[in-house]
């Protein structure tokens, strides 16, 4: 694996109940850069999002080979610790899941369970990544209060911030505006455009404007394969393969 690099998928193929998911996937994920996967509907973007930090193996018959390496290390390996991996490897969802405990005690709920104590301390790391979120301001009066009364924008937000203070190095969100306003989009696709300074992002989206708008490097997938991936500029403007090309004409969704 290069050093630019913070992820490799080797030879990774993915069963669930005898249909064949993903398909010999080999790819390098870039550091400190936003993946955009893109592709159809049912082309194994989320599997794959999934299996990255093993929550596909909460799937019924899923069946996995290859290897994913993070850190020099197999991630199905059996000596990783699921939890301890999952911190490294935070997920958003499309829709935000609220623990049900305050706006405070949500970000500070993995902080707690990683094994810090110090109320102090606690408290500077859920102000910190309020912030970092672009949400502090927003929530400082109420920070005890219950999130669900938030805005979906705002709720998506709480709980990228809940992922942040884990600190991970690694950030997958599956298609993470597909429920907002464009107000709320443009904050979340801000808040990513800042982040990758710091973690790498690996985006699942349907959407192409949002592809170029954030993308750094592009995977596309079609039926359980990558047709083509690269650097978005060559991607989008000098596609390889003929297929690529009829996605990113919209000749097919």
């Amino acid at each position: 694996m290069s050093s630019n690099s913070v992820m490799q998928i080797k030879n990774l193929n993915l069963f669930i109940e005898n249909a064949h998911i993903l398909k010999n996937i080999n790819v390098e994920i870039p550091k400190n850069c936003i993946t955009a996967v893109i592709g159809p509907s049912g082309c194994g973007k989320t599997s794959l999002l999934r299996t990255m930090n093993r929550l596909i193996e909460n799937t019924p018959g899923a069946i996995k080979d290859g290897e994913i390496i993070v850190d020099n290390e197999n991630i199905f390996s059996p000596k990783v610790d699921i939890s301890s991996l999952r911190r490294k490897i935070g997920l958003i969802s499309q829709h935000p899941f609220l623990l049900p405990m305050s706006i405070f005690d949500n970000v500070a709920y993995g902080v707690k369970i990683s094994g810090i104590k110090d109320k102090k301390q606690i408290s500077e790391i859920v102000v910190s990544n309020l912030k970092e979120v672009s949400l502090w301001e927003e929530v400082k009066d109420r920070l005890h209060h219950s999130p669900h009364k938030l805005s979906i924008g705002q709720q998506q937000r709480l709980c990228l911030a809940r992922g942040l203070a884990v600190k991970p190095e690694i950030i997958l969100a599956d298609e993470p505006t597909t429920s907002l306003d464009p107000l709320s989009t443009n904050a979340i696709e801000n808040n990513f455009m800042a982040l990758k300074n710091n973690y790498s992002i690996i985006l699942v989206t349907h959407i192409l404007r949002q592809a170029r708008r954030l993308a750094d490097y592009v995977i596309f997938m079609y039926n359980g394969e990558i047709v083509e991936h690269a650097c978005a500029d060559e991607f989008f403007n000098n596609p390889k393969e003929e297929k690529t090309k009829q996605y990113i004409q919209g000749l097919f969704y």
